[in-house]
Formats: C-alpha cells, sequence, structure tokens
C-alpha cells in the first residue's frame, strides 16, 4: 500500500491487549500524524465499542465502514472488488484442517452457506470461527505469495502459519 507499518507485540491477554493496542495506536498519532483509525468491525461490538473508546481518548476518529453490513454481500464485494483472501485458521466445528488455505471465491460462498444455515457459522468468520489472510487487493501495490506453510492442529484448532514474499 505504500504506507509505513508499525509493529507492536502483544501477549493478547485480555484487557491487557487493549491497552497493547491504545499505546501502537498512540505511536502512530505521533510518528505519523495519522487522524483515524479504519476497523473491519461487523458485528462485534465488543471489537468496535473498544476501539471506538480508545480513538476517543485519543481525540481521534473511529471509522467502521463495514459495521453491520450483510456478510454474503461483503464475501461477494469481496471476490467482486479483486481481494485474494485464504483461511489461515479454524476453530468451529464442522470447520477443520482442510479449510485451511482455502480462497474465499464463489466456491467458498457455497461451502460456508449451508454451514451457516445448519451450525450457524458466521460466513465471515466474525465469531471467531475462522480467521483470514489477505494476500492481494486493489490497494496493494504488489501482492503477496505464500512460500511457505506450516500447519498446528490441536483439537479442533488449526492454524497455517505462512511464510510469504
Amino acid at each position: 500500500m505504500g504506507i509505513s507499518l508499525l509493529v507492536h507485540e502483544t501477549k493478547g491477554e485480555e484487557e491487557i491487549e487493549l491497552l497493547d493496542l491504545e499505546e501502537a495506536i498512540k505511536r502512530a498519532k505521533a510518528q505519523y500524524g495519522i487522524e483515524g483509525i479504519i476497523t473491519g468491525a461487523i458485528e462485534s461490538t465488543y471489537q468496535a465499542s473498544r476501539i471506538q473508546k480508545i480513538c476517543n481518548t485519543l481525540d481521534i476518529e473511529c471509522f467502521n465502514p463495514l459495521w453491520q453490513k450483510d456478510q454474503f454481500k461483503l464475501l461477494e464485494d469481496l471476490i467482486q472488488n479483486k481481494f485474494e483472501v485464504v483461511i489461515v485458521a479454524a476453530a468451529a466445528y464442522p470447520l477443520d484442517a482442510s479449510w485451511l488455505g482455502k480462497k474465499m471465491d464463489l466456491e467458498f460462498i457455497r461451502q460456508i452457506k449451508p454451514l451457516h444455515e445448519k451450525y450457524r457459522i458466521n460466513p465471515a468468520g466474525e465469531g471467531g470461527e475462522f480467521e483470514t489472510f489477505v494476500l492481494d487487493c486493489p490497494m496493494f501495490k504488489n501482492g503477496l505469495k505464500i512460500l511457505n506453510t506450516r500447519i498446528v492442529s490441536i483439537d479442533n484448532n488449526h492454524r497455517m502459519e505462512v511464510t510469504v514474499g
């Protein structure tokens, strides 16, 4: 995208991770003069409200363009707009390791729809059923290619660690 990347590590501990996120945003504001945050929140009030609170504290804007959007329409829009997105984690029955590496395309929508109807699997993974990784989209100057993968499975939690180039 041609913009700076700020990396800030967190252990992912609930509530402490919010302090880590606030510190990262504070650094971005100081270093790069950011005036706002754009989130990918779709339905998660937890995510949206906490990021909004951080933005209020730091006196910056918070924009949630996907908020409450129909998720099947969101998937169709991603495909139509040439986003290349792959599944990198699956953590809800009946999703298993075979879902890792699947592209979000029309076939994905065809496969996820009955799982949404039968098991209430969120079609965009908003409930943590699966996680995704964007390899390419119209905003990227250069797309990413997966060079290597490593699958880690513990019980019904599967993740694909990727090396990209």
